[in-house]
């Protein structure tokens, strides 16, 4: 029996992207609390994951968000895919070494710190937003010429569901900020916001490389039984023969 043929190395190479974008994704605000916490003794989240800056993990924060950053710029697809994700790339390295003002005391806070959390903030929100537009609307789409697999349909959702996920973790966290001070200190809810949105990107990134829901090994009753190749709107595939990692 001759070995199965292998995808090419451009395949290869996205299909690995999408996988230590969404491991290191979700990783991070794991690593981060357990990591603050053997550290300190304190294993009570953060005011925010940013604020993981301030203490003894902030190499650990800053090399994981240039890491993501990294990965995100040298993401390449389509053409809208390979801007956005070169922005949100920028936008993470951004997050990682312009520092949050969360976690630090106020009366310590200089003018210039307050000016470079607000464009933490900027960049923050900006890439979340991205996060959510790549699952709502560019993860989804799919080869309008073939009829979509049962996975295809289930990994669809699931990038919808996580879009929607961290559009709700975005407006929640925006909310928060109406809540008196002692609350938020208890409850953190920036933090737990921003992990769940972190969970979710990270989700549909690992759906997005083939993790879950793969169609390597679907079968699909319009094809009697037969693998089913996952198709992508470039009109490529992940199949034996494929060409170009797909939806």
């Amino acid at each position: 029996m001759s070995s199965p043929v292998k995808p090419p190395q451009d395949a290869v190479t996205l299909r690995r992207l999408r996988l230590g974008i969404g491991t290191v994704g979700i990783a991070l605000p794991i690593v981060l609390t357990i990591g603050n916490g053997l550290t300190t003794g304190d294993f009570a989240p953060l005011d925010s994951i940013s604020a993981s800056y301030h203490t003894d993990m902030r190499d650990v924060f800053v090399g994981g968000m240039c890491a993501i950053g990294v990965f995100l710029i040298c993401y390449r697809y389509r053409r809208v895919d390979d801007v956005l994700s070169s922005i949100a790339g920028t936008l993470a390295i951004a997050v990682a070494v312009f520092p949050a003002a969360t976690g630090v005391p106020r009366a310590a806070l200089t003018s210039t710190d307050v000016t470079i959390g607000r464009l933490h903030q900027v960049a923050a929100a900006a890439l979340f937003v991205l996060l959510a537009v790549f699952c709502i609307f560019l993860f989804p789409q799919t080869d309008p010429t073939t009829p979509p697999t049962r996975r295809t349909r289930a990994r669809n959702g699931v990038y919808r569901a996580c879009g929607g996920i961290i559009t709700a973790a975005i407006v929640l966290a925006v909310a928060s900020n109406a809540l008196p001070d002692s609350v938020r200190d208890t409850i953190k809810p920036l933090f737990w916001c921003e992990a769940v949105a972190v969970f979710a990107f990270g989700t549909a990134w690992l759906v997005k490389g083939e993790a879950m829901f793969s169609d390597s090994y679907d079968t699909d009753d319009r094809a009697g039984g037969a693998p089913v190749p996952d198709h992508d709107p470039a009109g490529g595939s992940t199949s034996a023969t494929g060409a170009t990692a797909g939806a």
